[in-house]
């Protein structure tokens, strides 16, 4: 395999001509409830009988849904700019009154949305618009023009949609006061219903089984809904515990107890599932209970890889799962000696932190190949990742496996390299990889792989009718490689499962749709890359040494994946590409390393 440099010139990305900010103009000026003037720029106006299409952002999906709806809302409405000022296939964000609103011209009609994702707040005008939506920068996530719906992930919420109108010349935008400027919009859910006998049940409290029994509760079920976790917390964002390890559960918890019974979500905490009786439909739990279900969606994820060396078991060796653990990795490694053994996104996301801000006295990593990031990101793009690393003094002792763990008092002071070198170290994380948590499943009839992984079909539903299967543990069609089995351990993936399996329980026949998008962010520099497959061949536009690139990686002539450092929208763009069914080229990559940034 080769890596190819391509030493066009910068690419300056013109995105949609700029922004242009500050231009609510004022249509009139209206009392509010308390008797406020709304400073001239926003008007308020209180219509009869349009509340439910306006909360809702003009879609269907809400409308059955057992949550009252008033019927008397307050509306507000703003004049935001010229129709000629916006570009032609472009959008623009401007100011209204409590934030701002994105406008849109797509195929000759004009939108208006949030302008910011629901995920982590990523200016959208910066994004990719294709086909009735538009794709975050940051992490993939996409809008509908239409809705304002969530149509992608990861991310849990919707954004507003505003009604358009042009007078004279002027877009005015249109929303509830509710949703007028807010950054994302809550999409109500189903309460129980005591005469609905229909029972789910969701095994797994991480992205897809959090974002399942809300889209099951969104789409209107009404049965008895419950999600078992082993974990002691609600849904937490777990991509942060390995890049910011100080925060405790309370700081990246997804959604609040009163949110879960707002919907009449039953959630045990701190429980397993120990065995599933698919012929009766019964979970049989950890606390001795069982429960009946007519569905049941496992999503129970990974475990981390432990090593067996002589000493693992020694105080002080860490594995990063929950936020207890990142929370102990920090206190224990300050001002201490600690070795990093993994080279993969959990190990170098925890080696970053731990350098950062002189927390632990000294970082070494230890690694089984040349680089960190060679299997996933190719050698080019790791070392100049290892010197980023390095030059925020961080060692690093690659191609070498680890023999042995040596203590004082039972704690872990030494670890032993099969190139008979020792590196000192008080505390060890170990970053080595995950499993599949399945073991549960091994004496049910739901049928496993090799690996432990569960084969699903494009519905996410396994051999065993009723019983369906997603995130982490599952090996599911990835349809960009003609329906190949595949098992993907993203953050995004997850959230994408949890929806599609929720809409497939309710028997809407949806197949699993989503194009692998994941990040990572070193020393507050976010990589990301989109794609999926194995590759023979990395072309490489930009400028890798100083970090600003797009690494196009081939199979053949195909571009199967791309990571990109410092040029956004790149990946957006090319997730766009690839879930219209269409690929980059070699040629076209050789002629203009930096067309990703173009499409």
């Amino acid at each position: 395999m080769t890596t190819a440099f391509l030493t066009r010139a910068s690419l300056t990305v013109a995105l949609a001509a700029g922004v242009r900010r500050g231009c609510g103009t004022t249509i009139s000026r209206h009392i509010c409830k308390k008797g406020h003037h709304l400073g001239g720029r926003t008007t308020v106006t209180r219509t009869m009988g349009v509340g439910a299409s306006c909360r809702s952002g003009g879609g269907e999906e809400d409308s059955n849904l057992n949550s009252p709806r008033e019927s008397l809302d307050d509306m507000m409405e703003a004049v935001v700019c010229r129709e000629d000022e916006l570009p032609e296939e472009g959008m623009k964000s401007f100011d209204v009154e409590g934030g701002q609103v994105l406008v849109v011209r797509h195929k000759g009609t004009l939108s208006a949305i949030g302008s910011k994702c629901s995920h982590y707040g990523a200016p959208l005008e910066k994004g990719a618009l294709c086909e009735g939506r538009v794709r975050c920068p940051w992490h993939g996530a996409c809008f509908s023009l239409a809705t304002g719906d969530i149509e992608d992930f990861p991310g849990l919420d919707s954004i507003p949609k505003y009604d358009v109108e042009v007078v004279d010349g002027s877009v005015k935008v249109r929303a509830s006061q509710e949703h007028f400027g807010a950054a994302k919009r809550v999409k109500p859910l189903a309460k129980r219903d005591e005469n609905n006998n229909t029972s789910f049940v969701v095994i797994g409290g991480g992205a897809a089984g959090a974002t399942c029994v809300e889209r099951l509760r969104q789409e209107g079920f009404t049965g008895r809904l419950v999600m078992v976790t082993r974990e002691n917390h609600l849904p937490y964002d777990r991509p942060k515990l390995s890049k910011a390890m100080h925060l405790t559960p309370d700081n990246i918890t997804l959604r609040s107890d009163q949110f879960y019974e707002s919907g009449d979500i039953e959630i045990k905490l701190g429980v397993t599932a120990e065995g599933l009786d698919t012929e009766n439909k019964v979970v049989k739990l950890s606390n001795g209970e069982e429960l009946n279900y007519d569905k049941v969606f496992i999503a129970t994820g990974g475990k981390p890889r432990q090593l067996s060396n002589p000493g693992a078991d020694l105080k002080g060796i860490f594995v990063v799962r929950t936020p207890e653990d990142a929370n102990e990795v920090a206190a224990a490694a300050a001002g201490k000696r600690v070795a990093i053994i993994g080279t993969s996104f959990i190990g170098m996301e925890a080696a970053a932190y731990l350098s950062s801000e002189d927390r632990a006295a000294s970082v070494t990593v230890v690694g089984n190949t040349k680089v960190p990031f060679e299997r996933s990101l190719g050698q080019s793009v790791g070392e100049r990742i290892q010197k980023l690393f390095e030059e925020n003094g961080v060692k690093f002792v690659n191609e070498v496996n680890v023999t042995e763990f040596r203590g004082e008092d039972g704690e872990v002071k030494e670890v032993v390299l099969d190139n008979d070198e020792t590196i000192p170290a008080d505390v060890v994380v170990v970053g080595v990889g995950v499993v599949p948590e399945t073991q549960f499943l091994s004496t049910s009839s739901v049928r496993l792989d090799e690996r432990g992984y569960v084969p699903v079909n494009e519905h996410l539903e396994t051999n065993i009718a009723d019983v369906y299967c997603g995130g982490d543990i599952a090996s599911f069609p990835l349809f960009l490689h003609d329906g190949e089995k595949v098992a993907i351990g993203h953050w995004q993936v997850a959230h994408g499962h949890g929806s599609t399996a929720a809409l497939n329980m309710l028997g809407k026949a949806i197949p699993v749709k989503s194009v692998p998008f994941f990040w990572t962010v070193l020393y507050g520099k976010s990589l990301r890359y989109t794609g999926h497959g194995m590759y023979d061949d990395i072309l490489i536009g930009g400028d890798l040494e100083n970090l600003a690139f797009i690494a196009y990686y081939c199979k053949g002539d195909r571009v199967v994946a791309l990571a990109s450092l410092g040029k956004d929208p790149a990946a957006a763009k090319y997730a766009e590409m690839l879930n219209n069914g269409e690929f980059l080229t070699r040629e076209k990559v050789i002629e203009d390393g930096e067309v990703a940034c173009k499409l």
